[in-house]
């Protein structure tokens, strides 16, 4: 176990708290005007999948699991779970829907993510900070809007609501940040 201070602990890391591991799904740091700067960290228990929130300080020390980062490439998915296989030894490991969460939406044939590996078993994985893809549907811009703050929705072709700026059409391409549904920019392709 590797012994960190809590404001470095990011999604998709394992702790061992108490002698049970969590997979990290949410974690920020506050820092208040007054008082102690905390981090708020919002994990799963990888044995039954209990959800739990935790609050440190962020000077805190907390337990990283030994977890291994490995390339995967993913294939497909069918009623078992998420296929992936490893590029450099051919392996393949399935990736249950829990633990994919609502990161699948962006999930493409052949896209390479990280799977973090504990013991032969799949417990978290980082996608790619950002993803292209096309505008299905949006609103037509109205006039007088100035283009500088206002954004308006938009649906994704993987049926991912997000805002983007007014002069984004249906049909453009986009790059999405995968962390947080946000418009990044228009596709250079």
């Amino acid at each position: 176990m590797v012994k960190v201070i809590a404001s470095s602990v990011r999604k998709g890391n394992v702790l061992d708290v108490d002698g049970k591991l969590y997979v990290v799904l949410t974690a920020q740091n506050f820092h208040p005007g007054k008082g102690t700067p905390v981090t708020q960290v919002d994990m799963r228990r990888i044995v039954d999948g209990v959800k739990v929130s935790e609050r440190w300080r962020t000077t805190e020390q907390v337990e990283r699991a030994f977890v291994e980062d490995v390339n995967f490439q993913y294939l497909y998915e069918d009623g078992e779970g998420f296929h992936f296989m490893n590029p450099a030894t051919y392996d393949q490991v399935v990736v249950d829907a829990e633990t994919m969460g609502d990161q699948k939406a962006y999930l493409q044939e052949g896209m390479t993510c990280i799977l973090s590996i504990h013991e032969g078993v799949p417990l978290a994985i980082e996608l790619p900070r950002h993803v292209t893809l096309e505008i299905t549907e949006t609103e037509p811009v109205v006039k007088g809007q100035t283009a500088s703050s206002s954004y308006k929705p938009a649906m994704l072709s993987n049926g991912v609501r997000t805002m983007v700026p007014p002069h984004i059409n249906a049909g453009t391409r986009v790059v999405i940040a995968t962390e947080d549904n946000s418009y990044v920019e228009r596709a250079k392709d």
